[in-house]
């Protein structure tokens, strides 16, 4: 799941102070779930914009922003799309890339995206990948401590965790102590004693 969260109603009305005629597309997985481009998100959009004034020509909600195959997928999804001068994409950035890739009109996004995470029995989990390219998770135990620890800590702990908690921040729980954890509970304690090279970032 990308997480991202949605700008300030204000800054999207500032992106658009030269646009009109413009149609919406959502995105019904992750951007949904994080409440920032599913249908009700999209429809409360559409009712903000025309009362400030813009006029919104549609809107379409297609499974995923990321995964718009065509021109003509859209279309088929809602023909109005043909008369758009600017497209406003309630996705994360990769969903807004996509379709920057098959419109030949501007593309604006109403969401900054943060991180690489996930959902798991209705909650939502932030910052679980970073994305380096150098993946050795398994060696965690399933937790990325580059992403999950702030000191980005391939040898942990830092020994200044208190209660399993994170001293940088004390909401948090120490991954470090989550990596024992799941460790010892699959009979991997071994893994522990191996001293990680620094990554290579190149690839």
């Amino acid at each position: 799941m990308i997480i991202s969260s949605a700008k300030p109603f204000e800054e999207i009305l500032e992106l658009l102070r030269n646009e009109d005629d413009i149609f919406i597309i959502g995105c019904n997985v992750c951007a949904a779930k994080l409440h920032v481009g599913g249908e009700p998100e999209v429809l409360e959009m559409c009712e903000r914009l025309e009362n400030a004034g813009k006029n919104v020509i549609g809107w379409v909600l297609p499974t995923a922003a990321c995964s718009i195959s065509s021109w003509e997928h859209l279309v088929e999804k809602n023909e109005t799309i043909k008369d758009a001068r600017a497209i406003l994409v309630m996705a994360c950035g990769s969903g807004t890339s996509v379709v920057a890739k098959v419109v030949d009109v501007p593309v604006y996004s109403t969401n900054d995206t943060t991180s690489l995470g996930g959902s798991y029995k209705g909650e939502v989990y932030h910052q679980l990948c970073e994305m380096c390219g150098n993946c050795t998770i398994e060696e965690f135990g399933g937790l990325c401590p580059t992403a999950q620890c702030p000191k980005n800590l391939l040898n942990g702990p830092c020994g200044g965790s208190m209660n399993g908690k994170c001293e940088v921040d004390c909401e948090k729980d120490c991954v470090w102590e989550l990596i024992y954890e799941r460790l010892k509970k699959i009979n991997r304690l071994d893994l522990l004693e191996k001293v990680h090279e620094p990554k290579n970032h190149s690839k």
